[in-house]
């Protein structure tokens, strides 16, 4: 038998134990991988029984033996979890805390509620993230919104006083700087967006804005019988003959932000959500990091329509068959 069905409310109402006590941790990871038959990872059998102690319960290390082969085996395994030394009632507790909230949870956050040290706690939350990055799934259909951004802090003011004292020469630099951190040739780094109408994102930090960058992850992301919209960066100019509902666009530049159906409303939205959660939640992440936080709202923006028991589960899920090191930390990815 597989996974055992169970609607939001249910999961709701199971998680705040399985926060707080080890063993219920355990049954629920258990059950939200397993269901009611744990299969041996190595052979796949399901004649399979829990170690118990002298007193009838299960041991300390809630191991499971499989009959066909002798593999050992625990909830841990073959997840992001594996070889974690951080208690599961806390795994459970920040995957609950990660979904539920519309902006994130920052591991400080996590470090005042679990009492981890922080290194531990921003390790953990990179392994959350990690397990939201979607596995192999259909490219997107239908109209695509593309849009790109560049994401990053604002620019720091000098003082007062140190502005007053400029000559307007000395100011000048300062105002371009200003106005070039706004938008295209910033030294922020890049993502770029691609929306379903009425479903899913996929987004990606890239290198750059150019033509060969843009066309390359729409062609790579989006199914050739989809319509795609952008806006008028001439990147775009040429990538509608791949495609059989064409490449429409909205010029900005002369404050058009719609014409009919056509806009890229729906991928700005994603950006300002992603946006103020990275400066109101995150305050700063560094470029290294920021795929695996583009990851996580895109998963909770592809999970936006079903309750947070529902979405921590899909999350919770996703964690098997990934891994993530400390000594990889880019990368990320063994399996």
């Amino acid at each position: 038998m597989g996974k055992v069905a169970q609607n939001g409310s249910q999961i709701v109402a199971e998680l705040p134990r399985a926060c707080s006590d080890e063993l219920a941790a355990v049954e629920f990871l258990e059950r939200q991988r397993w269901g009611d038959s744990p299969a041996c990872p190595r052979c796949g059998a399901t004649d399979v029984y829990a170690v118990q102690g002298r007193d009838g319960k299960r041991n300390k290390r809630f191991l499971w033996v499989c009959r066909d082969c002798g593999e050992q085996y625990t909830v841990r395994i073959g997840t992001v979890f594996e070889d974690s030394r951080i208690p599961l009632r806390h795994w459970c507790y920040a995957f609950w805390a990660a979904c539920a909230s519309k902006k994130g949870v920052s591991a400080l956050q996590i470090q005042r509620q679990t009492r981890l040290s922080y290194k531990s706690a921003l390790f953990l939350m990179h392994r959350i993230r990690f397990a939201m990055t979607p596995n192999r799934s259909p490219r997107l259909d239908g109209t695509v919104e593309v849009d790109e951004t560049y994401v990053g802090g604002k620019p720091r003011n000098p003082s007062i006083q140190a502005i007053r004292a400029m000559s307007y020469e000395e100011r000048k630099p300062w105002r371009q700087e200003r106005e070039r951190a706004k938008g295209r040739g910033t030294k922020k780094p890049p993502v770029v967006a691609l929306v379903e109408r009425g479903g899913n994102v996929r987004a990606h930090v890239v290198t750059d804005v150019s033509g060969t960058t843009l066309k390359r992850a729409i062609r790579e992301n989006v199914r050739s019988s989809a319509a795609i919209h952008t806006d008028e960066l001439s990147s775009y100019h040429g990538i509608g003959r791949h495609f059989a509902g064409g490449h429409h666009t909205v010029r900005h530049s002369v404050r058009e932000y719609a014409r009919g159906d056509v806009h890229v409303n729906t991928a700005e939205s994603f950006f300002a959500l992603l946006k103020r959660g990275l400066i109101g939640t995150f305050h700063a992440v560094s470029r290294q990091h920021l795929h695996r936080y583009v990851n996580e709202f895109a998963f909770r923006w592809n999970h936006r329509k079903v309750d947070d028991g529902a979405r921590t589960v899909a999350a919770i899920r996703g964690a098997e068959g990934k891994r993530l090191y400390y000594r990889d930390p880019r990368r990320g990815a063994k399996k």
